[in-house]
């Protein structure tokens, strides 16, 4: 800012801006309090007499830029205007807070101070001091939201005149624009603030790309105006004809929102066929609701030309979240294009113009709370609790915006509405429950992405999907919503039905071979006796899923190996097969063999001998973080103060610690597991920092092992190099073999287990 007095010519200025200030606020509904306006403009014109703005302005003409967005762009009152008028005087003078309050009243003295808390910008050189200051201007939010309005109205004042700002400052500028303001400006209802904050940031970011796109729509707009006169002109005469009384509008894009659209679709400016959109504003009659006269002039558009079925958007049956009432069609024009046609009443245009402040007014009662509403009512819980580190807290705060609902792309630009913390998978289900089941992963916004990736508002979604691929249990931690959820519980119960289906004809054809189908209930009541399971289908369903092996079962029904090696083709032995008899009696003895084995189980579980299968590993014993033991391992069970039995190496330090003090909750554990569950596990890399030695390092673990891989991290540092990747196997096995193919490369250097505790590197 500069000093200088003004010249009579800039006076002049002043005192006509003022005059244009008092002019829109008398074209207002609001109670005519010029006196107080008066005052405050006379005060801030003194306050700031002979300051200067960058531009070389007086710098009073921002303070009443301000003040007429206020009143003619939001539709706020006096005590609004006024505190627009004076809300830099207590940070660029030396009057105080009090002294606005002295003057004026307590409420325009807490709005000014709000507004001076956050002036500077939420990101400049203290940004996690103007952080919080900017936490705690939005917790007044729920009792005042004026002071963010007026800040939003300052902010657009700004950028309308950021040209005079550096360079460096304008990127600054425009930045923080487009990641607060313009998401602050859309949640309040405040569309075409929202819509010019973000065009004039995308202007000084990309200035040569803006040049570009405005050419190009300057030069097709004439046109695109004259098919809009032949589009319109029948829409017009239908609508007289039903009697109401209504304006009719083109649309243009922006030039921000075409290159949105560019970059989401991937496609260059000459395919951006919906450059324009029709908005029809009416009076609705008093004898109809507004819900079905809406309807009425859809009905009369879609007589003269034809809808778009997937193109419909009911916002009047169901709101936006920021209050937003309308209803659009997209129908084909009498030039081959698709054209959007807005529906308002004026009420609901006055609501998408001026957000809040509109809303406030068509109140008719406490009990009309909108989601506006609830969003108000629910930010001070959320702003009550923030990050703990602020600029954390600013990222919480944006998605919060979008509270609700999140709007996302298909790659044909169909927009697809999903709930708050909806994940790619939730989409895939809600497209389809087959692309559900098959989904894979998805391309946001042309980058890979996998199905528990988080969707944001804007995102162009492509969903992947594969034949090969079928939900696992770990998908339910993916799943958010209840359609997906259900989608998944109906993919396990058939998937359970048709191993339980596998698993009896497994246990059948075991029988049948040998001629042993009249003993089968025998053999399976001795099964079952033996794992302590109910019922058959139980047995069935784990013979299924591969997590019992028949020759598992053999060992059990019948302990006479000799004999039953004569009799099962599904022995590892080599014997040929021969015909033996056996009777009732031999079952049934063995039978009572069978229980007699069952209490020497259970002898042996009270012996503190535990064995790990697939089934029990995970339920019943959990893997202990320090050492994360894998099959194979040597390992012991430990049982804790809350009776959960934790599995260590038994060279694990924390095991010597126990074993030297805690003998009597100590277990002997083996392992018996059948490469059905596989195993997380941090492996090291380490060799010579060659050209594309990394790549080959992968090729092995993926191509060779086939072994999926969760997380990677790589660096390289005087001519060596380190990686760390979180790997899925079956057993320890496993991982010595891989250690060994790796090691043949004559770069690596070592390939080890690592020892650091795990998810140190997540």
């Amino acid at each position: 800012m500069q000093n200088s007095e003004f010249t009579p010519e800039e006076q002049a200025i002043i005192q006509r801006e003022f005059e244009a200030l008092l002019d829109d606020y008398a074209h207002t509904p609001h109670r005519q309090k010029v006196d107080i306006i008066t005052r405050a403009f006379e005060f801030a014109n003194r306050a700031h007499n002979g300051v200067r703005r960058l531009s070389g302005e007086p710098y009073i003409m921002h303070p009443l830029a301000v003040a007429r967005i206020v009143v003619r762009e939001i539709g706020l009152g006096s005590t609004s205007i006024c505190s627009a008028l004076l809300h830099d005087v207590v940070e660029d003078t030396d009057y105080t807070v009090e002294d606005i309050e002295r003057v004026f009243n307590p409420k325009i003295a807490q709005i000014v101070d709000g507004l001076t808390k956050i002036s500077g910008g939420v990101f400049g050189e203290k940004a996690s001091e103007q952080a919080e200051n900017f936490r705690k201007l939005l917790l007044t939010m729920s009792d005042d939201i004026r002071v963010v309005l007026i800040k939003i109205a300052d902010r657009l004042h700004n950028m309308r005149t950021l040209g005079a700002q550096p360079k460096e400052k304008q990127y600054k500028i425009a930045g923080e624009t487009l990641y607060i303001y313009a998401p602050l400006a859309h949640r309040l209802g405040l569309f075409p603030i929202k819509t010019e904050l973000e065009n004039l940031s995308f202007k000084y970011e990309h200035p040569d790309t803006y040049a570009e796109i405005e050419a190009k729509l300057r030069d097709m707009k004439e046109n695109q105006l004259l098919d809009y006169e032949k589009f319109a002109a029948p829409i017009r005469e239908k609508l007289k004809s039903m009697g109401y009384k209504f304006t009719m509008t083109a649309r243009i894009k922006t030039v921000y929102s075409i290159w949105k659209k560019m970059q989401q679709k991937n496609i260059p400016f000459e395919d951006v066929y919906d450059l324009l959109a029709a908005r029809i504003i009416f009076t609705p009659n008093e004898s109809m609701s507004e819900k079905d006269q809406c309807w009425m002039i859809y009905s009369a558009i879609t007589e003269i030309y034809r809808p778009h079925p997937e193109r419909i958007r009911d916002w009047i049956s169901m709101p936006k979240a920021n209050g937003y009432e309308a209803l659009h069609v997209t129908v084909m024009g009498p030039n081959g294009q698709w054209t959007e046609v807005q529906i308002r009443t004026d009420r609901m245009h006055e609501l998408a113009e001026k957000g809040l402040a509109a809303h406030w007014k068509y109140k008719t009662g406490y009990s009309d709370e909108s989601e506006l509403d609830k969003w108000l009512r629910n930010l001070k819980e959320i702003l009550a609790h923030p990050e703990p580190d602020a600029m954390d807290f600013l990222d919480t705060f944006k998605l919060n915006l979008f509270a609700q609902e999140v709007f996302v792309f298909t790659p044909k630009g169909d927009i697809k509405t999903m709930p708050q913390g909806s994940t790619v998978l939730d989409l895939a289900f809600q497209l389809h429950s087959d692309i559900g089941e098959h989904c894979i992963g998805a391309k946001v916004n042309h980058t890979l992405l996998p199905m528990s990736y988080v969707l944001k508002s804007g995102d162009q979604v492509e969903i992947l999907t594969s034949q090969t691929q079928s939900p696992t249990p770990e998908w339910t931690e993916w799943a958010t919503t209840a359609k997906s959820q259900t989608g998944l519980q109906n993919f396990f119960h058939r998937e359970e039905r048709r191993l339980t289906l596998e698993g009896e004809q497994l246990f059948n054809d075991m029988l049948d071979a040998q001629g042993l189908t009249e003993y089968k209930d025998n053999v399976l009541q001795r099964v079952l006796n033996y794992y302590e399971i109910r019922q058959p289908a139980q047995l069935y369903l784990l013979l299924g899923k591969k997590e019992l092996q028949i020759g598992k079962l053999a060992d059990i029904a019948f302990p006479k190996r000799s004999i039953w090696k004569r009799l099962n083709p599904f022995s590892r032995s080599n014997d040929a097969k021969k015909n033996v008899d056996l009777n009732t009696d031999d079952i049934n003895n063995e039978s009572t063999q069978a229980s007699g084995e069952k209490e020497a189980t259970k002898k042996k579980k009270e012996s503190k001998f535990i064995v790990l299968t697939d089934e029990n590993l995970g339920k019943q014993y959990k893997q202990a973080d320090c050492c994360h033991p894998i099959p194979g391992d040597e390992v012991m069970g430990y049982k804790a103060e809350d009776g959960t039995i934790y599995i260590h190496k038994l060279d694990c330090p924390e095991a010597q610690r126990l074993k030297t003090s805690q003998g009597k909750r100590l277990y002997a554990a083996t392992w018996d597991t059948h490469r059905v569950q596989s195993f997380i596990e941090r492996i090291e890399v380490r060799g010579v920092d060659k050209f594309g030695v990394l790549i080959q390092v992968l090729t092995v673990i993926t191509t060779e092992f086939h072994i999926n891989m969760r997380h990677l991290e790589a660096k390289a540092e005087d001519g060596l190099f380190i990686a760390h990747m979180d790997v899925y196997v079956y057993d320890k096995r496993e991982l010595e073999e891989l250690f060994a193919a790796l090691k043949k490369m004559p770069e690596i250097i070592a390939a080890q287990r690592h020892s650091m505790q795990y998810g140190e590197f997540n």
